[in-house]
């Protein structure tokens, strides 16, 4: 009985390793990733930028080795042509180089998808095997390659629709569109860690506010009037003025009346003997 119990074999162990992800929720994971990778601006210098390190991931990747050609496009959602590039040699009719004939053909058919749906080809493939259809029952057929490996490039500004399309193509879905997200994601942050190096350092809130100077004589070079003061005499040192009461006990007043006090008492008073 005890050597029964030391020697258990552990029985459906195949049970516990992790499932693989549904088609569901690769579709979901394709969506989230059009959200969330939002270009601030995108033009022609980009597109070189973006499609060249495309192509440096894939010459510097194991699959490069394994599958040794790629056909990388971006074009504009009318359908300019703003980078191309094949990493291999195109060829021949019996199918001995590295890109096939029909390689352009189907990129471009991916990149119908994008035109048409505003989503990646890759959300597009998943999200038709999870709903049990067909491309046929949906619409989608003809020039139209179902395949993953075109990416919308999408504006942060601009919702309404995507203004460009990235793609590459060599013929494995999962990995070309893999391929085409890590390039646009690194993309990106390298945009926003080259920005903040060059924005110049705020200085919002480091200045305080300086209050008026007052106007004296010495910074008008006049002397200070006496319009509304009380003449006093002061013997042979000429007229004094004193500064009535009320203005003293209401500071808020100077100057409020000085015209009005002026006629009140006539011209003579502030007139020198």
């Amino acid at each position: 009985m005890s050597y029964a119990a030391s020697t258990q074999i552990p029985m459906f162990s195949g049970f516990n390793a992790p499932m693989p992800p549904s088609d569901a929720e690769m579709a979901a994971q394709a969506l989230q990733e059009e959200t969330m990778y939002r270009f601030p601006s995108f033009d022609a210098d980009a597109a070189v930028m973006l499609g060249l390190s495309i192509r440096k991931r894939f010459r510097s990747s194991s699959r490069h080795v394994k599958v040794r050609g790629m056909i990388i496009s971006i074009q504009t959602i009318a359908g300019h042509t703003l980078f191309s590039c094949t990493v291999g040699n195109l060829g021949g009719i019996d199918g001995g180089g590295d890109v096939s004939l029909d390689s352009w053909t189907c990129l471009e058919g991916m990149i119908a998808v994008v035109r048409k749906t505003g989503h990646s080809s890759y959300y597009v493939e998943k999200g038709i095997n999870a709903m049990g259809k067909t491309p046929k029952q949906l619409g989608i057929q003809g020039e139209y390659k179902i395949n993953g490996g075109a990416f919308p490039i999408w504006l942060e500004n601009a919702p309404c629709c995507p203004i460009a399309v990235v793609a590459c193509y060599s013929g494995s879905s999962q990995d070309d569109h893999h391929m085409v997200v890590t390039a646009v994601r690194d993309y990106l942050k390298k945009l926003a860690r080259d920005n903040s190096i060059l924005a110049p350092p705020s200085t919002v809130g480091t200045s305080m506010p300086t209050m008026p100077v007052p106007m004296t004589h010495q910074t008008t070079g006049r002397p200070q009037s006496t319009v509304g003061r009380r003449r006093t005499n002061s013997g042979s040192n000429g007229p004094t003025y004193k500064i009535p009461q009320e203005w003293v006990r209401d500071p808020a007043s100077r100057g409020l009346h000085d015209e009005d006090d002026y006629d009140r008492h006539g011209e003579s008073e502030y007139r020198r003997d």
